[in-house]
């Protein structure tokens, strides 16, 4: 397997100091090649790591597959560079008995980018593909309190961000109790959520029901609807969210957050989900004590 990171000796330069060399860290991006029973489908740029979650999360994203009996086997390919080192970058995706290739329109007509994640689309039509799950009566209430404590979370959890400082995260949380599932980084932040769709889907965990999906970046329409093909109820980010964005999450049901930052935040779509919590001096109902006519407050 690749490495996650990869050393660089730098010149850092800082006003009114003399220059200094020194090592740095940096996030490693390669081309992966996705092949289902032996025909191209994609090719992505991504960070080496959890592939196979990418590979899964990708089929589930483009409505090929919806569950983990769906998917017979992931496999390596011996491809080699020039020094006859295998580098990982090719990986044959087997689908379960009875389950239908991908459309054409799913297969890119170009590699996708580690900042695109619908580069390569046949048409317009392509990109609005259809969840096979709901989440509209998602029964998910959570507490601004709660989703404020989210990014201290992630970013808490960002080890390759921390040697790095160039890659994008996606945690998903439970809903109910604020715990961190799972957190994937990635160069691409489409790669990222999809790692974590493919993770779920291998831990046959889909559909995501009660869960916050928040990534580190802003909220574009392809990373909406990729949360709502795996079913989660609520997509919060950091940054902004897209216009088509709030719309595609408005008419699906899905609540959506942005500019998610201790102690405020913005809820685009889905309000009803974002619980308003009691003020601490709200007036509590009167009780009566057993055998008296006095009534406490």
């Amino acid at each position: 397997m690749s490495p996650v990171t990869a050393r660089r000796l730098v010149q850092r330069v800082s006003i009114g100091a003399a220059p200094r060399r020194e090592p740095d860290q940096l996030a490693v991006e390669e081309p992966l090649e996705l092949r289902v029973d032996g025909r191209s489908l994609a090719v992505t740029m991504r960070t080496p790591g959890a592939d196979f979650d990418l590979a899964a999360g990708f089929l589930v994203s483009e409505g090929v597959i919806t569950g983990s009996g769906e998917l017979a086997r992931m496999t390596y390919c011996t491809g080699t560079d020039v020094e006859e080192a295998n580098r990982y970058n090719l990986l044959d995706i087997a689908l379960g008995p009875g389950v239908a290739p991908p459309d054409p329109s799913v297969a890119r007509a170009f590699f996708t980018t580690s900042s695109c994640g619908l580069c390569g689309k046949a048409s317009i039509d392509a990109v609005h593909t259809r969840s096979a799950f709901s989440v509209r009566e998602d029964p998910l209430r959570i507490a601004p309190t709660r989703l404020a404590s989210l990014p201290d979370r992630l970013r808490a959890a960002q080890e390759m961000f921390e040697q790095t400082g160039g890659l994008h995260a996606a945690g998903l949380f439970d809903g109910a109790t604020g715990e961190l599932l799972v957190l994937r980084e990635d160069v691409g932040r489409h790669n990222a959520v999809d790692k974590v769709i493919g993770w779920a889907l291998r831990a046959d965990r889909l559909p995501l029901r009660g869960t916050v999906l928040l990534v580190s970046g802003r909220a574009s329409f392809e990373l909406t609807q990729k949360a709502l093909m795996a079913g989660v109820p609520v997509l919060a980010a950091v940054s902004a969210p897209s216009s088509l964005a709030a719309d595609l999450a408005a008419d699906s049901g899905m609540t959506l957050v942005g500019f998610l930052r201790h102690p405020s935040m913005v809820v685009y779509a889905g309000q009803e989900r974002v619980a308003p919590e009691p003020a601490d001096d709200a007036p509590q109902p009167a009780t009566e004590l057993p055998g008296s006519r006095v009534r406490v407050p």
